[in-house]
């Protein structure tokens, strides 16, 4: 059987590699980009939120997410819960519905589409006859009522998304109902809102865009009362005892309208422009709720004066004499009120508001008193400043753990400590094995520090440079300060906010001047930063206390540190330096520009500079190709010839910039080249650099060029580290021939094993190197990966990538894969990713291609760029501006939502009972591997023999029953109210039954 192997097949590496690596996208963590629509269901208590590019997501308590996507890449309009179900319907911009269901796989519960479908008009009629404008799913949760541009109001089945013809209610229906001298035809164009009545579901609210509103009798068909409204309508609201509603329009007022008895108009009780008398704009929605104290909350959304506020995007929350105007800083979505969802209840009692914005989610607590803002546990808005660069560390220490929260703790004293209100579902995914953080750079000079343990990312601290230097904006300023007589009243409404104390030192000053004086460079860029003099004030937390600037100041393209040795190294596109943050002194600075270099002295990287570049490096190599190629050909080619083999190598090359750098090969790059000094990596090692008998300190730089830099170190002992200086004496300089950048550097012990962060080493999170044996130096470039031996730095083996892939590293770490079956098999390995978004494993120290995984679009750039490895085979990129795509490439270390959302038991009156008994047979039922919607067929019977054994057992329900009987069919009302408990319905084949458990 050997020889019918392919060579280089191992059957048990094939099964190990099976054990080992696995592809996931798990989660995404930050905030949905481009958000377009909310929707919240009080009976599971979660949330959903839709995006323009037709994705999905749901969330509840911290852990318990969900995610969907619409096959069409459609903007999701409006999103409706189906009452007491595990369902809710979406409508996209294409007027497609589509009907999503919350069900059980695997001991967990999983989002699902179930149907779609699309209203559509009779043969001839114009689109508006069927775009959806209102969706109201009914409490039956038996039929949706779907409200048009064109009046008519669509009755759908559920589950089966079918019309039911019959059922329709017409513009003409409804004018039949109405005396002709009040409205016309016109009246009833556009329906803008749909409201069930609170108390009696036969009864339903239609309110038109002219201002026409109808209460509309579903049994009998007819409406039984109208209101006039003279201004656009917005919107409308019942209040929760149903003898009044609440209208808002476009001139940024609302009324109050009473309901009666008889079929008559019915006149204003009063009518509010809460921020006139001058105009206002529209206010698109609004709550009226009820409280003990008599007081309501009326929260609406928009209003604002048009001359002063009309670009203000802002929710008002009026309580008697308390009034704020919450002032977002992006485009308000939709908000909800958080509520007592009990009907028993007398009063709606609200306790929070959410508000989604453009750019934020947020949470105010009606609780409290001034109505603080809730900390949320996700949807953490990553992009409040755009980010720059982030850096993934793993295995935190438990004291600097908890320094980090306490630090985080006091900038967020002016949060409420509300718990969060969205807490629906329960999260049963395993207990993180490690406390990892992922901190992220931002624009404006801030670090955030993200606990990245589990599926929600939530902040623990945030760090601001700002105040080192001296900047236009005064960092003491309080956004939230409210004058006395400001009107309206506005609050402004942040992600984030800093609680400073008093603690000030004075940040000491060093210079790296990189130039080290040489002549005939001139630096075109910004001038560096100016520094405040005299000592600064931070709050607690992490705080500068030394400054290092780089001259010229140019970006810093590299940093690494050691915890240890108390020392930093630093690289531009200039040089690197090292930095003794113990003693405060500059160690060493090395240019690496070379004479050509010309254009790192321009000032920052542009995408406009690196065409320069692009353009002229390629017409160098078109101008040497053609050099070459008419020597080759010699004296005996004609001038045609010569001319058309040189027309034929222009297409050639123009086709290799376009086509680069999928289909470009290893070749080797002049020293001319531009930017050959920048820095791409810098790397700490204790190795062996000067003989095999005595290892040392260590620091090696990787440059543009292909070159490596090696130095060794002299770090004095820690009793005389303060007295005597750290030195360096470059001991190496290695170029690789083809001269493609280094974006890796990494020394392996005497097992072949990366050498430990010597952070991991001290706290006994990682296993001391083995420093008896031979060190090998891998060196990797985007072409190519290369092992040498050390100290001699001869070439032992070497891959090359690019000329078998037509690809380019891009970004490299070395990850520990542990074994899925087994806890005592584990090995590290390289994880690659190329400019095609391809992440390929490769194995140490051997080097060979392990297996190849899609991951990210080659034509995503951004997302390339910003991607991070952790040590453990995860790994995160931006899939936009605001989240970060989490991928795992192992089988055992994985994060991942899994959640469960169990269904309420719903009684007569549809109040929703979470019994402990209901989640103990949850739990059961995932522990033997089924669940509770998930039955068999034998389950089922016997828990239908329990149920009609319990309900003719019942004398209230046989007393419904037999007054069913006597009375026929019975009313709407009468059907819906003959229930069980349980919450089955008695009547109509079974039709009000709820769907199973999920």
């Amino acid at each position: 059987m050997r020889r019918f192997l392919r060579p280089g097949h191992d059957p048990v590496r094939e099964r190990l590699k099976r054990d080992l690596f696995q592809f996931n996208k798990t989660v995404e963590h930050g905030f949905p980009h481009q958000p377009s629509a909310l929707g919240y269901s009080p009976f599971l208590r979660l949330m959903a939120i839709g995006t323009r590019s037709g994705a999905i997501k749901l969330y509840g308590a911290p852990g318990v997410e969900f995610m969907g996507l619409h096959e069409e890449n459609n903007t999701v309009m409006q999103i409706h819960f189906i009452p007491d179900q595990c369902q809710l319907v979406t409508l996209l911009d294409d007027n497609s519905l589509h009907l999503w269901s919350l069900k059980q796989q695997g001991g967990a519960s999983e989002l699902r589409e179930e149907h779609r479908f699309t209203l559509k008009g009779p043969p001839g009629s114009p689109p508006s006859a069927t775009q959806v404008t209102a969706v109201l799913p009914h409490s039956s949760r038996e039929v949706l009522y779907l409200g048009t541009e064109s009046g008519n109001i669509f009755v759908v089945e559920l589950p089966s998304l079918r019309v039911l013809e019959g059922r329709t209610i017409s513009p003409e229906a409804v004018l039949q109902r109405i005396p002709e001298d009040n409205c016309n035809r016109r009246s009833c164009e556009l329906v803008e809102a749909l409201q069930e009545h609170p108390k009696n579901p036969d009864q339903v609210l239609i309110g038109y865009s002219r201002g026409l509103i109808v209460l509309w009798d579903l049994q009998n068909n007819k409406a039984t009362q109208h209101f006039l409204g003279s201004q656009q309508l917005e919107n409308l609201y019942w209040q929760r005892d149903g003898s009044k509603f609440i209208s808002c329009h476009y001139d940024g007022s609302y009324t109050q309208w009473p309901v009666s008895s008889d079929n008559k108009q019915s006149e204003p009780l009063e009518n509010t422009v809460p921020y006139g008398p001058f105009p206002c704009k529209a206010i698109s929605k609004i709550y009226w709720q009820t409280t003990k104290n008599g007081l309501p909350y009326i929260i609406f959304q928009g209003g604002m004066p048009r001359a002063s506020y009309g670009d203000r995007h802002s929710i008002s929350v009026i309580h008697g004499s308390q009034q704020t105007a919450f002032d977002f800083t992006s485009r308000v979505i939709d908000f909800f009120i958080i509520f007592s969802s009990d009907p028993a209840a007398e009063f709606d009692d609200p306790s929070a508001l959410v508000a989604l914005a453009e750019e934020e989610l947020v949470v105010i607590d009606l609780k409290s008193a001034g109505w603080p803002a809730v900390h949320p546990p996700y949807l953490a808005s990553l992009h409040c400043s755009a980010i720059t660069c982030s850096h993934h560390v793993s295995n935190i220490p438990l004291k600097l753990w908890e320094r980090i929260i306490s630090a985080g703790s006091k900038q967020n004293i002016h949060y409420s400590s509300m718990p969060w209100p969205i807490d629906g579902g329960t999260n049963i995914a395993p207990d993180p094995p490690q406390r990892d953080l992922l901190l992220t750079g931002h624009e404006d000079g801030t670090v955030r520090f993200w606990d990245a343990s589990g599926v929600c990312l939530h902040l623990l601290y945030k760090l601001s440079t700002v105040r080192v230097f001296l900047t236009d904006a005064d960092p003491n300023d309080n956004m939230n300060t409210l004058g006395e007589d400001e009107w309206p009243p506005l609050r402004k409404v942040l992600v984030m906010e800093l609680n400073d104390e008093d603690a000030e030192h004075v940040v000491d000053h060093a210079e790296a001047d990189l130039l080290q004086d040489q002549e005939g460079y001139r630096w075109k860029g910004h001038e560096k930063l100016k520094t405040r003099d005299g000592p600064v004030r931070f709050e607690a937390g992490f705080q500068p206390f030394v400054l290092v600037q780089c001259q010229p100041p140019a970006v810093v393209t590299s940093l690494a540190l050691h915890s240890e040795w108390k020392l930093v190294a630093f690289g531009t596109s200039h040089g690197f330096g090292l930095f003794d943050h113990q003693q405060k002194r500059l160690v060493f600075v090395k240019c690496t520009l070379h004479p050509s270099d010309q254009l790192a002295l321009e000032g920052p990287l542009s995408r406009v500079k690196s065409l320069k570049k692009s353009l002229r490096q390629s017409f160098r190599r078109i101008r040497r190709s053609r050099v070459s190629s008419r020597k080759r050909r010699g004296a005996a080619g004609n001038a045609s010839e010569v001319q058309e083999a040189n027309a034929k190598f222009d297409q050639d090359a123009l086709q290799e910039m376009e086509l680069a750098p999928v289909q470009r090969k290893i070749e080797a790059r002049s020293a001319e080249d531009s930017f050959t000094g920048f820095v791409r990596t810098l790397y700490f090692a204790d190795t062996f650099l000067r003989d095999s008998s005595r290892h040392c300190p260590s620091l090696w730089a990787g440059t543009n060029g292909g070159t490596v830099y090696a130095f060794c170190l002299r770090v004095p002992p820690a009793e005389r580290r303060m007295d005597e200086p750290v030195r360096a004496e470059q001991a190496k300089e290695i170029q690789l021939m083809h001269r493609a950048p280094v974006v890796g550097i990494l020394v392996l012990d005497g097992r072949s094993t990366p050498l430990p962060e010597p952070l991991e080493v001290a706290h006994d999170l990682s296993k001391s190197p083995d420093m008896q044996g031979s060190h090998q130096l891998l060196v990797v470039s985007e072409e190519q990966f290369k092992v040498f031996t050390l100290p001699k730095v001869s070439s032992k083996l070497k891959l090359k990538l690019t000329a078998l892939e037509g690809c380019r590293v891009r970004k490299v770490t070395v990850a520990n894969f542990g074994s899925c079956k087994t806890d005592d098999y584990s090995e590290n390995d390289l994880a690659v990713l190329t400019n095609l978004g391809d992440i390929q494993i490769i194995s140490l120290p051997f080097l060979k291609l392990q297996i190849r995984y899609p991951c990210i679009r080659k034509e995503d750039v951004s997302g390339i760029a910003s991607c991070v490895f952790t040590k453990y085979g995860q790994g995160f990129y931006l899939i936009s501006p605001s989240e970060f795509e989490r991928f795992s490439l192992s089988t055992k270390w994985l994060v991942e939502p899994r959640c469960i959302v169990d269904m309420p038991e719903v009684t007569s009156n549809n109040h929703v009972h979470n019994k402990s008994g209901t989640e103990n047979a949850a739990r059961k039922s995932r522990g033997s591997g089924k669940s509770p919607g998930d039955c068999g067929e034998e389950d089922e019977r016997k828990s239908g023999r329990l149920m009609e054994h319990a309900l003719l057992n019942d004398e209230k329900v046989l007393k419904e029953i037999q007054s069913t009987l006597e009375g026929g069919r019975g009313s709407y009302a009468e059907r819906n109210s003959a229930r069980s408990p349980l919450g089955h319905g008695l009547s109509n084949g079974g039709a009000d039954q709820p769907g199973p458990a999920v």
